[in-house]
């Protein structure tokens, strides 16, 4: 297997668009997510788009090779919300370790066959770990400042048993995405340590934030310098943004990861930002020509695409970013 940071310096790698945008193409039913194992389950289950890799896995392993043939170098689990936080929605947090590894094994498999292929073109998979639906920096309760809805240790319990599936399903990235609370993502991130340290093994792991609006901070209040040195501690692959924004407005941000660290920078924007009905109207060839203000800038060494984005996106980021060198990274800038 080739090492991902052996390829990091040859040239920007492309990592896939969004998963979600994808699988509402199917339009799948309450009874498409149940799948005969969940057909007599108690609760409504249509919406847990990670819960389709144990019962429409076809569906999922499409998906991935659809962006693997559009030239993505990296693929995302289906596993964003796949901790019992947020599977506790669904009643679902007695599969949680199932769900991850077999989305993790969906990919792998994907990932080897387009590898072995094109062996000059080595794909990864990225285990997704997204941010849960609490945050533990805030209160949801303005009239109680001081109520938490999660613990520290009750996120890090819970992105450990993610961890260990992701890992024990083949992954060879762990990404800690979409990030509005880094103190959810310092959980994320102590989890993957403690992981490592157990197992004796190291596995790269991505960072990506996300600036919530104009203001150039995230949900919890931090500006990307802020962000970039509270992860700084953990030797990360890389660091970035992605999500809420579209690619023109979230460059200045990137920009200033790309000035400021010594990780490779990732960035993976919205298709634009949604119209009215929530949906994404930027064509894949309005987004490759704001993407190509990254590359000729230099500012990015991983690209991709978050909501709103498809394969045909995809497909013109990764012909584009062929012909960039990728950003020169200094260790101790």
């Amino acid at each position: 297997m080739k090492n991902i940071k052996e390829e990091l310096k040859k040239r920007i790698l492309v990592l896939d668009g969004a998963m979600g945008t994808m699988l509402q193409r199917h339009k799948f039913t309450e009874a498409d997510f149940r799948g005969d194992r969940f057909k007599d389950f108690e609760h409504p289950l249509q919406g847990n788009n990670d819960l389709l890799s144990l019962t429409q896995p076809e569906a999922i392993a499409e998906v991935h090779a659809k962006y693997f043939e559009a030239g993505a170098d990296i693929v995302e689990t289906n596993t964003f919300s796949g901790t019992t936080i947020g599977m506790a929605d669904y009643h679902l947090e007695d599969v949680v370790y199932e769900l991850n590894y077999e989305s993790a094994k969906i990919a792998k498999k994907v990932a080897d066959e387009f590898t072995i292929k094109e062996p000059e073109k080595p794909r990864f998979v990225a285990g997704s770990i997204g941010p849960t639906n609490r945050t533990a920096s805030m209160s949801p309760d303005v009239n109680d400042p001081g109520f938490r809805a999660i613990t520290f240790d009750e996120l890090r319990i819970a992105y450990k048993e993610q961890v260990e599936a992701l890992v024990d399903g083949g992954v060879d990235i762990l990404l800690v995405e979409t990030v509005f609370d880094t103190l959810n993502a310092k959980a994320a991130l102590f989890a993957i340590e403690e992981v490592k340290d157990e197992r004796n093994i190291d596995v790269p792991i991505m960072v990506s934030g996300t600036i919530t609006d104009a203001s150039g901070r995230t949900l919890s209040g931090q500006t990307a310098e802020a962000f970039l040195v509270s992860i700084s501690h953990i030797p990360l692959l890389s660091v970035g943004f992605n999500c809420a924004l579209g690619a023109d407005q979230l460059l200045p941000y990137v920009k200033r990861l790309s000035e400021q660290s010594s990780f490779y920078v990732s960035a993976h924007p919205n298709a634009g930002l949604p119209n009215h009905f929530g949906e994404y109207d930027q064509t894949a060839e309005e987004m490759q020509e704001l993407v190509r203000t990254y590359l000729d800038e230099n500012v990015v060494n991983i690209i991709g695409g978050c909501c709103g984005t498809t394969p045909e996106h995809i497909k013109l980021i990764a012909d584009l970013a062929k012909e960039y060198e990728p950003r020169k990274v200094v260790v101790g800038c």
